[in-house]
């Protein structure tokens, strides 16, 4: 059967300006966005949020730990750490979502399917090094395999979203996107052909979901879709850009998506885009993407406070990307 692909993809530095996108370029009236390395060192860094504190708050699956990244200073300390590990180089804990004050975790990759012992599903944070499993999506997704061709039968969990009492996650190996209540059932909300979800946003009842593609991850297969739970019907919002990761809304609702980048064109599916190809980009008004920073090395996950987005990248660093939104630049959603 086919593998599907899928990306998983300390102190303050000096301020490096990466590469602006043309539309700001082009107009000299207009400062480009300002990328700096806030933090770095992170293990095997993948999911973010902002939690508590309005800090960023990231999993780092190498190290089965949640790290709390303070957005003004760059200082990484520890808030959880004791949840599974990857196993296989991708996985482990790979998500992280606040409801109120509680943390909760997405964990894939770790069961028996992949030579662990470990569930696959959402761990409440209990404390510092305490956790309890609310949802076996593993178990779910073994007595309900999806209908496009798979290799692994837990799947592989990527991205985890609060939405009404519970969560939506995006599941990029089975091609679908479930429901998870904090009862922890489990159901599929929504099932695709090929299509890699990735990451998640909402803007009301509505969602919007990046998909990175099947392999070899063309520009063109790179999309922003939406749908609304209630009817099922995916609508294309943009696409153009290679490996989408993550979507988000910045100030003023623009919407933004994460490019990993331009995959090598060999490999092993799964396999990182090539070194510093990876873009933020705005969905503009012709249904495609406006390049707002270029020259990302391999991000992983997107975050916005204001006009300032968080990127996180495989290699364990957080890039600060300062005045991102610029009229007439972008499409307010």
């Amino acid at each position: 059967m086919k593998k599907k692909s899928i990306v998983i993809g300390l102190a303050l530095s000096c301020a490096i300006i990466l590469s602006s996108g043309k539309a700001y370029a082009e107009d000299p009236l207009r400062a480009a966005p300002v990328a700096t390395r806030l933090a770095a060192g992170l293990e095997g860094a993948s999911g973010s949020t902002i939690g508590p504190g309005r800090a960023l708050y990231v999993t780092e699956g190498a190290a089965g730990r949640i790290s709390r990244v303070d957005t003004h200073t760059g200082e990484i300390t520890t808030f959880a750490s004791g949840l599974p590990k990857s196993i296989i180089g991708i996985g482990g804990v790979i998500d992280v979502a606040f409801i109120g004050k509680t943390a909760y975790a997405l964990v894939t990759l770790v069961g028996e399917d992949v030579g662990g012992s470990d569930v696959v599903g959402i761990y409440r944070v209990d404390g510092p090094d305490s956790f309890t499993v609310v949802a076996d999506i593993g178990e779910f997704a073994t007595q309900n395999p999806p209908d496009t061709d798979f290799s692994v039968p837990t799947g592989l969990q990527y991205a985890l979203e609060p939405y009404g009492d519970g969560f939506l996650v995006t599941d990029g190996h089975h091609n679908r996107v479930l429901r998870v209540a904090l009862d922890g059932e489990v159901t599929e909300l929504i099932a695709f052909d090929n299509t890699v979800p990735t990451g998640l946003a909402v803007s009301g009842d509505e969602v919007y979901m990046a998909e990175a593609g099947p392999l070899p991850h063309s520009p063109q297969d790179g999309k922003v879709v939406s749908f609304a739970p209630e009817s099922l019907t995916v609508a294309e919002v943009a696409s153009g850009a290679s490996m989408l990761v993550d979507v988000e809304f910045g100030i003023g609702r623009h919407l933004y998506a994460l490019s990993q980048g331009d995959w090598p064109g060999s490999g092993d599916p799964g396999s990182p885009a090539l070194p510093n190809t990876g873009e933020l980009v705005e969905v503009n008004g012709d249904n495609a993407f406006t390049v707002i920073t270029e020259g990302l090395d391999q991000p992983t996950s997107l975050e916005f406070i204001g006009n300032t987005a968080y990127v996180v990248t495989l290699s364990g660093e957080v890039w600060r990307i300062d005045r991102v939104t610029r009229p007439p630049y972008g499409v307010a959603r």
